[in-house]
């Protein structure tokens, strides 16, 4: 008998490998075992795997493997493949993955969604190829998710989930329980029960807590709230969102122009908006658009060329005011030393200050009611730090070279251009959004113009006057 059966040992189970290791991130033994299953066309194997995954954990495998080896992936998993997946996805990895299916296996797939999570994995395709996949569901699925795509882009529509439990307003406690264990079209998941009038007019909602609270003889009406924070299916997703934030909302009908109950928006949906609306700005801020990770090349450059074609010319004219003083700093070389230090402290604050006052604006934290206090506010703040700063430069400078009058010079210029940098960081921003220019995108271009060149033309010129050079 050999060693392992005396010891009870199962040698034929593979041993299990963690999908994550300690820093969250997806195993590398466990992406190679998944590769290995892959190319040995291990439909067992790549199953005992990966078919018990977490849709988020799918989504991040999916992004990791070759673009060859996704549809391999997706067809040896077969009916176990989760195609919420796909929207755990970046947008260029799902469409990729859809134009290596076929339409009715996407169709299959998309048949076992809620319907929010289907309409976020059709959107992004073209109309055609949306059509197509749209024919090959049941009529009934086909409509729910053709009135979903009519709704704008990043509305509230878009977003919502069309299965919910509504209920009369006559019908008790006792009715709507024995309705939901009974029932087997119910949403997985639900938090509230909404309550409509025989035109499916909303009239209010009933938490699940009351319900359960509540004696079976107790009519829904006797515990129902009114549905204040009903959500329009037109309304834009960002607001919707500061809506759950501001109300600590768990969940909110959408109702249409007619305020007829037509979805619900859940916690888990407005977490994702807040997500993409948060990394939409970010890129905007540093002018990269909607980029993502996995796009390709020509994509990626096409999306950057274009801020970094008006970056060159704020630089330009950044370059025509150092032009003027051209005089100037032949005559005096260490002016052409600190330049870049003036220029940056100002770039950098002006920044600062912009960053808050776009978040301002996003929020709606910052309006006609509180802006003339922030801008005295930053006008403050910039005085100070460039009086703080204007003293550490200019005794550097003035050590440096051995010239107390340059440290007076680029102390001044300091003071200066912190100021504009505030007060542009902040009025940039406002200006842009009053003019329906998104600030996010337009500031920084903007700002970092404004500093550039108010630093130099104020560096340059006090040098001349100061030190008498020629202009």
């Amino acid at each position: 008998m050999s060693e392992a059966a005396e010891l009870d040992v199962d040698t034929s189970t593979a041993p299990i490998i963690p999908v994550r290791d300690e820093e969250d991130r997806l195993n590398p033994d466990f992406i190679a075992a998944v590769e290995a299953a892959l190319e040995a066309d291990d439909r067992a194997g790549l199953r005992d795997l990966a078919g018990d995954l977490h849709e988020a954990d799918t989504g991040d495998l999916l992004e990791t493997l070759n673009a060859d080896e996704r549809a391999a992936f997706i067809r040896l998993l077969g009916e176990e493949f989760d195609y919420t997946a796909l929207t755990e996805t970046d947008e260029a990895v799902r469409l990729q993955v859809l134009e290596d299916l076929p339409n009715e296996v996407i169709a299959e797939g998309l048949g076992d969604l809620d319907s929010d999570d289907a309409v976020y994995i059709l959107e992004d395709l073209d109309e055609d190829d949306q059509a197509a996949i749209l024919e090959e569901l049941p009529y009934a699925d086909r409509a729910q998710l053709k009135k979903a795509l009519d709704y704008p882009e990043e509305s509230a529509g878009r977003r919502m989930q069309s299965e919910f439990i509504a209920v009369a307003p006559f019908w008790t406690v006792g009715q709507t329980i024995d309705y939901m264990r009974e029932a087997r079209d119910l949403p997985d998941s639900f938090y509230e029960i909404y309550v409509v009038d025989p035109a499916f007019k909303l009239l209010g909602s009933v938490h699940l807590d009351k319900i359960l609270r509540t004696k079976r003889a107790e009519k829904v009406t006797s515990i129902m709230e009114e549905t204040r924070q009903a959500v329009l299916a037109t309304e834009d997703q960002e607001e919707v969102a500061r809506r759950f934030e501001r109300y600590n909302l768990v969940s909110s009908a959408v109702v249409d122009e007619n305020e007829r109950l037509v979805g619900v928006l859940t916690v888990d949906d407005i977490v994702d908006v807040i997500q993409e609306e948060a990394e939409e700005d970010l890129r905007a801020l540093a002018g990269v658009g909607d980029e993502e990770i996995s796009d390709s090349v020509v994509t990626i450059a096409r999306s950057r060329l274009t801020w970094l074609v008006v970056n060159l010319g704020t630089a330009i004219l950044a370059s025509v005011v150092i032009a003027l003083f051209e005089d100037t700093i032949e005559a005096m070389v260490a002016l052409a030393v600190l330049m870049p230090i003036v220029a940056s402290m100002g770039g950098n604050a002006g920044t600062q200050t912009m960053t808050v006052a776009v978040r301002g604006i996003a929020t709606q934290e910052l309006g006609a009611r509180n802006m003339l206090r922030v801008l005295n506010r930053e006008i403050l703040v910039s005085a100070l730090n460039g009086v703080a700063l204007a003293v550490l430069i200019g005794v550097t400078a003035w050590l440096w070279f051995a010239s107390p009058g340059l440290g007076v010079v680029i102390a001044g210029a300091i003071i200066i251009n912190m100021l504009f940098a505030g007060l542009s960081g902040l009025l940039i921003p406002i200006v842009l959004d009053r003019v329906n220019v998104d600030p996010a995108i337009a500031s920084s271009v903007f700002v970092t113009t404004v500093t550039d060149v108010v630093g130099f033309f104020a560096f340059l010129g006090i040098a001349a006057l100061w030190f008498g050079l020629p202009f």
